[in-house]
């Protein structure tokens, strides 16, 4: 009799200590969903301080001797050309010269190979001007086809935009993001007659940069236009709360 009451009594006990332990896990977990999720945006339009324009040129003659020559007097015509309009020398960089070896070659009829006959050597070189006189470096671009005029094969790229500032402009819209998600929970918490508790948990998107009034996409690993002198930066905050 005494065991089966000891057996009760124990077993009573078990069951209140499994209530408890259950209320108060339920409470927790219900505590830690009291939580409010934000994402603030900070975005701002600058312009580029920073233009690259890359042009490319070539020659091909018989003789590697005298593709060499030919393309070092193709080169003086291009950098007297840049100097005359301003550019510094110290901004104009030429590149190596590479060079191939032309074939031609015939075919018979049933398209086996007939012959190759060597006819002599291409020679390619690249020049490259990178300037902070954006708007000067700009226009020069859109009349390099002056160069054609004087026998330079010159093959132009468009210029490529950038922004020497981007790590202040970075640091200032992660802060004006951040105060946007910080208003936002408020105004919420408010409207839901709750109070705004610790922050929990705070998650930085990626740093995005398209072309000003353009519908180009977002990427997921972020995107970064260099088509364009006038851009678009923008970049995401989440933020969780807790709520009392």
């Amino acid at each position: 009799m005494l065991k089966n009451s000891l057996n009760v009594i124990i077993l009573s006990v078990a069951v209140v200590i499994s209530a408890f332990l259950f209320s108060n896990a339920f409470q927790n977990r219900n505590k830690s969903d009291d939580t409010i999720s934000v994402t603030g945006l900070g975005k701002t339009d600058f312009v580029s301080d920073l233009i690259v324009w890359k042009g490319s040129f070539s020659k091909k003659s018989s003789t590697l001797k005298e593709a060499y020559a030919s393309l070092d007097a193709d080169r003086d015509k291009i950098k007297n050309y840049l100097l005359s309009k301003g550019i510094p020398a110290a901004d104009i960089i030429f590149s190596a010269i590479s060079f191939n070896k032309d074939f031609e070659t015939s075919y018979n009829a049933n398209g086996t190979v007939r012959q190759t006959i060597f006819t002599g050597f291409t020679l390619n070189q690249n020049v490259s001007i990178q300037s902070k006189d954006v708007n000067k470096i700009e226009d020069i671009s859109r009349q390099s086809s002056e160069l054609i005029n004087t026998g330079v094969e010159f093959y132009s790229n468009a210029p490529e935009y950038y922004y020497t500032k981007l790590a202040e402009l970075k640091i200032k819209m992660i802060a004006e993001a951040t105060k946007d998600a910080s208003t936002r929970a408020k105004s919420i918490a408010e409207n839901a007659d709750a109070a705004l508790g610790n922050l929990k948990k705070s998650d930085m998107g990626v740093f995005q940069i398209i072309a000003q009034n353009s519908s180009e996409d977002y990427s997921y690993g972020g995107s970064f236009n260099t088509n364009s002198k006038n851009k678009t930066a923008t970049i995401t905050i989440k933020l969780v709360y807790q709520v009392d």
